[in-house]
């Protein structure tokens, strides 16, 4: 059995999940149940194929850039090559995605050599 430690002062928030009791150290129930039905770069975008509107793959999401204030700002799309060979990253504004679709992310009008076209995307060091 893992044994939590907590700062002096602090008050466990406890919650019965399958009949277990669960401590939640510095979050209350409400904030937990929040991000758990919240929403998750991994589950929902990174790796999804990225389509246009005839359902023709154009690139896969690699990355999410967060801006400063918190906001997601860019999709990084890995483009064009086969085993990462001959292939670029792109940043695609994230206001220009739609991901209502199940498993896969929309761009409307994109085409590969589109995709591929656009400037390479590079992380600053």
């Amino acid at each position: 059995m893992a044994v939590l430690a907590l700062a002096a002062g602090t008050a466990p928030a406890l919650a019965q999940v399958a009949g277990s009791t669960v401590v939640a150290v510095g979050h209350s129930v409400v904030e937990l149940r929040q991000v758990a039905s919240g929403w998750s770069a991994k589950k929902q975008i990174l790796g999804h194929p990225v389509v246009n509107e005839s359902g023709e793959t154009v690139g896969k999401i690699d990355d999410v850039i967060v801006a400063p204030d918190g906001a997601l700002s860019f999709a990084i799309v890995g483009a064009g090559g086969f085993l990462k060979l001959r292939r670029h990253d792109v940043a695609i504004p994230v206001g220009m995605l739609d991901v209502s679709q199940e498993d896969t992310v929309l761009l409307r009008g994109a085409t590969r050599e589109m995709i591929k076209a656009l400037p390479a995307f590079e992380y600053a060091r």
